[in-house]
């Protein structure tokens, strides 16, 4: 079995819709990291020096490859990552290999054999 790796980084208010749309598309769960900062084609706006950034959550799924693409558009519709500036973006990458997933194994074959 082959997985694909995406990270997504979301709005903290946002994490719990996004996560939702991922697990209904076929993620099997998600790793997330709290207040990451990030900047995009504009810098942030700032008040007497104080910065008025949102905070941002990466979430990780490792998800089956063939899978991947279907999560990775319901992540960005969630988000609104195109249609709206600044509310994040998400990315998939190759995994060569991985180690921990064997219970997750069966149910993905399950799921793909029906797919495809």
């Amino acid at each position: 079995m082959h997985f694909k790796l995406i990270l997504a980084f979301v709005e903290d208010t946002e994490t719990q819709a996004v996560m939702d749309a991922a697990r209904e598309a076929g993620a099997t769960g998600a790793t997330i990291i709290n207040n990451a900062r990030g900047e995009g084609l504009n810098k942030s706006k700032t008040f007497f020096g104080l910065s008025l950034e949102s905070q941002r959550d990466v979430v990780i799924f490792l998800v089956e490859e063939h899978l991947s693409r279907h999560i990775l558009e319901r992540i960005s519709e969630v988000g609104c990552f195109d249609t709206k500036p600044g509310t994040g973006i998400a990315v998939q990458l190759d995994v060569e290999d991985a180690v921990g997933v064997a219970h997750q194994v069966k149910e993905l074959s399950e799921k793909i054999e029906d797919s495809l």
